[in-house]
């Protein structure tokens, strides 16, 4: 009796260990799925001889410009219109991965090993820090709030402020993306400079507001000062944001606009609509919240403005 009965345990534990170990082997092949899912998909080699994705930076260093939702919905509607996209949130406030990702996920990939921060900081390449958002054509590169803390942790770094620029050099050549759109916090320093130096143009975005204009000129007097370092940043323009049609600051803002010589404006200006908000309740951009909003149709012509301005540009 005793015998059989450390038979029967040796076979059941022989069928445990073997469940087991399939289990195991059942994890192991989803977190390769996964991994090589959450990849961007490499180049062809006939790919591999197009354009290099335009670089846009979405800059002011004023707060409450719209700034981040230009970028989201701009980037978006780009995706919509058959570009893919790669979107770079560079803010601490990871307002830009909240427009496409709930909070509990965005904190996840603050708390995680796939975020910004965590690459500036090691000085990595971007490449296994991109996310798939829920959306075809568009992924992420999620923030953190340790991004608070960046100028310290570059302070001493060689050559800071060419970081991001060399981070992003893979994804450049091998990522399929046709545009690579960084939403910058509102400040001007080091962080903003790393961006502005990865960049190929800068958007401005200005609330059309008593107060809007604050500060653009500093905007356009730091560009200056950034083009010492990287020639080759062009201002691709500003976009008047948060217009309110029954009163006269849109029209006050663009005049004080057109006294800066030589400044782009886009023919489109995003007006106040309350959609914006509910789709930033929803985590969504506005125009995969809803469709029929009239601010989704304003971004999707700023998109085609955008472009059509790079194109026109990469012809030259």
């Amino acid at each position: 009796m005793a015998e059989k009965r450390a038979e029967t345990k040796a076979i059941m534990e022989a069928e445990k260990a073997e469940s087991m170990a399939i289990k195991v082997k059942k994890a192991e092949r989803t977190a390769v799925k996964a991994d090589k899912a959450e990849r961007p998909a490499m180049k062809s080699e006939t790919e591999e001889k197009a354009e290099p994705p335009a670089i846009i930076a979405f800059a002011n260093n004023k707060g409450g410009s719209g700034k981040t939702t230009t970028c989201a919905n701009v980037g978006y509607s780009l995706s919509a219109l058959g570009k893919k996209v790669l979107l770079i949130d560079g803010d601490m406030q990871m307002n830009l991965s909240l427009s496409f990702f709930s909070e509990e996920e965005v904190l996840g990939f603050a708390a995680g090993d796939r975020n910004l921060y965590l690459a500036m900081k090691k000085e990595e390449d971007l490449w296994d820090y991109v996310v798939h958002t829920p959306y075809d054509n568009l992924d992420l590169i999620p923030s953190s709030t340790l991004m608070s803390g960046i100028e310290y942790d570059l302070f001493t770094k060689w050559q800071r402020e060419l970081i991001l620029s060399r981070s992003l050099e893979r994804l450049k050549g091998e990522g399929g993306y046709d545009y690579i759109l960084i939403d910058a916090p509102p400040t001007l320093g080091g962080w903003v400079m790393n961006i502005l130096c990865a960049s190929d143009y800068v958007m401005l975005p200005v609330e059309a507001s008593p107060w809007g204009l604050f500060g653009v000129a500093n905007m356009f007097e730091f560009l200056e000062h950034v083009k010492k370092l990287a020639p080759g940043l062009n201002l691709l323009g500003v976009v008047i944001t948060k217009m309110d049609v029954r009163k006269n600051y849109g029209r006050q803002t663009l005049e004080a606009l057109h006294e800066f010589k030589e400044v782009n404006v886009f023919r489109t200006v995003i007006r106040v609509d309350s959609e914006i908000e509910w789709a930033q309740d929803n985590s969504k951009p506005v125009m995969a919240y809803r469709k029929s909003a009239r601010s989704a149709g304003e971004y999707l012509e700023l998109a085609k403005e955008v472009e059509s301005y790079v194109g026109g540009s990469k012809q030259h």
